[in-house]
């Protein structure tokens, strides 16, 4: 099951991403700020981390600066809903950058695509989460 750490501090979106991703087949684990990102990384070796950009006490730009610092490969969805960043020299770093909306539907596509390219043979290998409709165990 692939592991998706998610960072926002929004407790609401929090939950959204919880419920969302969870019914997708996901083992999600929840972050309120980059510091509690980082921290958990080491920890629990997520597949993917979505990260928002304007959070306290460590904000996403610089959470990413610090995550690719230590594992340059860890795939990174920045999810903000500041389209500013977008074509920013740092946000560069990230895997893509998903505006935030209504729903979840981008989001969970660049999930998927990436999955879908790390999802080769090895240790790395990530199996594909259940069809829509079927809940994780």
């Amino acid at each position: 099951m692939a592991k998706i750490l998610c960072v926002d501090d929004e407790p609401a979106l929090l939950r959204i991403y919880w419920d969302e991703l969870s019914e997708e087949g996901y083992e999600v684990i929840l972050a309120r700020d980059g510091k509690e990102a980082l921290g958990l990384i080491s920890a629990q070796n997520p597949h993917v981390v979505i990260l928002d950009i304007r959070m306290p006490n460590m904000d996403g730009l610089e959470a990413l600066v610090a995550l690719l610092g230590k594992n340059h490969t860890l795939p990174v969805i920045l999810h903000s809903a500041y389209s500013e960043y977008k074509e920013s020299f740092i946000t560069a770093g990230a895997e893509a950058f998903v505006l935030k909306g209504s729903d979840l539907a981008e989001l969970k596509r660049a999930i998927r695509k990436i999955l879908d390219r790390e999802g080769g043979a090895g240790e790395n290998s990530v199996p594909s989460p259940p069809k829509p409709g079927r809940k994780s165990p």
